[in-house]
């Protein structure tokens, strides 16, 4: 697994039984987004996938609308102590009438594995006007079939097998087939590697499918979907008021506390047949 995993001395007890032994843990580093040679933003994340990474953060931020808009994606030489490279820096450049981002999207600070909009100066700069709004999108998805998603979606987390500390984001047919699934420390960052994929397979807008989460449907998750034309959005958790707030608007389906055959349909209800 290379950097995705790392070990570390752990003292374990359990009861009155004391041990000691190495534990494995899913490793948290920086990366620093820069576009066209200038920082944008910093987050922290697990290793891996990063190019889908800054794919899907620059579409949800309105940044792109596909991967024709970009023309490289490359590492910057950032190196450790040792002199080795971190490939902790990745730097986009945008394709030749592409506009640089607005000034809007900057972050001033880095952005927390836990909020991805942490830095933003108002609510506001995150209610961005998606391209590609789900709201006309007449994609039915049958109950049965959602109650598979969770299992599927846990049975091909192998990170979290071995660390027990990792959010996971699927994309699945409304047949319930999974079109690809993305581990990660950060739960926004797991969602914009999947949408990253996406843009990688010229499948945005990405109709006629669901994004399901490990855990909770926050603002941002919600917005993310909406972003990319996603038109279902399924938690194994509650979602916020606010993400419903917004799917009542942009025509998004939340479904909420996804677990086995029970579900609660917070948002345009429709979509899910009975």
């Amino acid at each position: 697994m290379g950097r995705i995993t790392a070990r570390r001395p752990v003292v374990r007890i359990r009861g009155s039984h004391e041990s000691s032994r190495p534990d494995t843990l899913v490793v948290e580093e920086p990366l620093e987004i820069r576009v066209n040679g200038s920082a944008l933003a910093v987050t922290m994340r697990t290793p891996g996938h990063d190019v889908e990474l800054a794919h899907g953060f620059l579409l949800t931020e309105g940044v792109i609308s596909g991967r024709d808009n970009i023309a490289v994606a490359r590492y910057c030489d950032g190196v450790d102590d040792e002199g080795q490279n971190t490939y902790n820096v990745l730097d986009v450049t945008l394709a030749e009438g592409v506009a640089p981002p607005e000034p809007g999207v900057e972050r001033n600070f880095y952005t927390t594995s836990s909020c991805g909009v942490c830095g933003k100066g108002s609510l506001d700069a995150v209610r961005l006007k998606s391209r590609f709004s789900p709201a006309g999108d007449d994609v039915r998805v049958k109950a049965s079939v959602l109650a598979t998603m969770p299992g599927t979606l846990r049975e091909s987390q192998k990170v979290f097998d071995s660390t027990g500390g990792l959010h996971a984001a699927g994309l699945f047919d409304a047949d319930g087939t999974m079109l690809a699934l993305r581990e990660d420390v950060g739960r926004h960052n797991a969602v914009d590697k999947v949408v990253g994929w996406a843009a990688s397979q010229d499948r945005i807008p990405a109709a006629g499918t669901v994004l399901m989460v490990s855990g909770r449907a926050s603002f941002e998750l919600a917005q993310k979907a909406v972003m990319a034309g996603i038109p279902v959005l399924a938690a194994v958790s509650a979602p916020s008021s606010l993400a419903v707030d917004l799917a009542d608007e942009s025509g998004l389906t939340v479904v909420g506390f996804l677990r086995g055959e029970n579900m609660n349909l917070y948002s345009h209800t429709h979509r899910i047949t009975r």
